[in-house]
């Protein structure tokens, strides 16, 4: 019905036209993040807990688990600030908090 008042108005719509530039978005810098630091540690990513964007590309916290325990609130997981540059490639990362699943934040 609403397409027909547009039709009839001659008043149309304009989407977003896709991103056509180099630059990527978070979610690219997320996924790359989580499956390059798979590839490297061996560990299945839990998920992400942060992403910043820099100067020359993205700084993403990813959250791994490295050794899984029954029960499973007992399973040691890790975070991880993973550096991915423009085109999605990782340029470094490094471990910075291993925690318990079960165990609050401080």
């Amino acid at each position: 019905m609403a397409e027909n008042r547009r039709a009839r108005s001659g008043h149309t719509t304009k989407t977003a036209a896709p991103r056509t530039s180099s630059r990527r978005g978070p979610e690219h810098a997320a996924r790359a993040a989580c499956e390059s630091l798979e590839r490297l540690i061996c560990h299945p990513a839990e998920g992400v807990s942060a992403v910043r964007r820099k100067d020359d590309g993205w700084c993403v916290v990813v959250d791994v688990l490295e050794v899984p325990r029954i029960p499973d609130t007992t399973s040691l997981l890790a975070s991880y600030e993973v550096q991915i540059d423009e085109r999605g490639e990782l340029v470094e990362y490094s471990r910075v908090r291993r925690y318990r699943r079960g165990s609050a934040d401080e």
